[in-house]
């Protein structure tokens, strides 16, 4: 950073573990430092034992407010004075506003993915959307795209952890917005092939396709896509997964990794923040 650190300096932080690789303290102060805004964001190794008492520090230290990535996006909850409708919907938090020692939680990891569609041209409204996971992606874009105004949401999970997610995230679409949502076990290709044929935005909010993972995809047969979709893998390293391999060569023309998504999750936060609109094209040109 060029921008000089003072006695009016005011922290943000990101709380997870492992957290030493993200990307967030570098996308934040280039923005800080392209506004002119004295403020520094760092990195907090933070797990759900100390996470009580490092919450307790954001209102001692005056912090202007913290993300927060796992294990702590619902341990985190507890502590805070109030969520917003999206994080108490999604009952996870990624991002923590401090006013004067009252802490409010927001999750922003959504409102990333549909502002990045919408931003590329794809409104989420009247749309048929399928998709695979139920985890910490899977669960907050599937609830803001039923916010945002989605037709029909179509969520596939295989048996394991978050699979009871499935359930719940389609019982809040259902009673809470006016989508309709439906969920079925991913090992039911003919149910998931189905879904595919005649939905217009799929996404993958799975880890399938990142490292460890990077030779693998959920979908692997050009038969599974039409052209006229939408495919969106949430996964941003490598920037080209698998999946997204195997719909260019199906045809599909609008295919797109996670880049985009994890830019705007972050965008929302700073104005959460500070007030002001990230600086999104000179982050992409500066750092991506």
């Amino acid at each position: 950073m060029k921008q000089m650190i003072d006695g009016h300096t005011r922290l943000l932080g990101v709380m997870a573990t492992p957290i030493r690789h993200s990307m967030s303290p570098a996308m934040h102060n280039a923005a800080f430092e392209k506004l002119g805004l004295n403020n520094v964001y760092l990195a907090f190794e933070v797990g759900n034992d100390d996470l009580e008492q490092a919450v307790n520090s954001i209102r001692v230290l005056d912090m202007i407010g913290v993300n927060v990535s796992m294990p702590n996006k619902q341990k985190i909850i507890p502590y805070l004075d109030e969520l917003d409708i999206s994080a108490e919907l999604n009952q996870a938090v990624n991002t923590v506003v401090n006013n004067d020692g009252y802490l409010k939680g927001y999750t922003t990891d959504g409102v990333g993915f549909v502002t990045d569609l919408q931003k590329k041209g794809h409104p989420i409204k009247n749309q048929s959307i399928v998709i695979a996971g139920a985890g910490g992606a899977g669960t907050p874009i599937a609830i803001q795209c039923a916010m945002a105004g989605a037709k029909e949401i179509k969520i596939f999970n295989e048996q394991g952890p978050h699979f009871k997610n499935v359930a719940r995230n389609v019982a809040i679409i259902n009673e809470r917005t006016n989508s309709n949502a439906t969920g079925e076990d991913l090992n039911n290709q003919t149910a998931f092939k189905e879904a595919l044929a005649s939905c217009d935005i799929y996404c993958d909010a799975t880890s399938v396709g990142m490292s460890p993972l990077q030779d693998q995809s959920l979908i692997n047969h050009a038969s599974y896509f039409h052209s006229d979709m939408v495919v969106y893998d949430v996964v941003y390293s490598p920037r080209e997964t698998k999946l997204m391999t195997v719909a260019k060569k199906a045809g599909v023309k609008e295919v797109y990794n996670g880049l985009g998504m994890m830019i705007e999750q972050g965008a929302a936060a700073f104005k959460l923040w500070t007030g002001e609109e990230m600086p999104v094209g000179f982050i992409k040109q500066t750092l991506f």
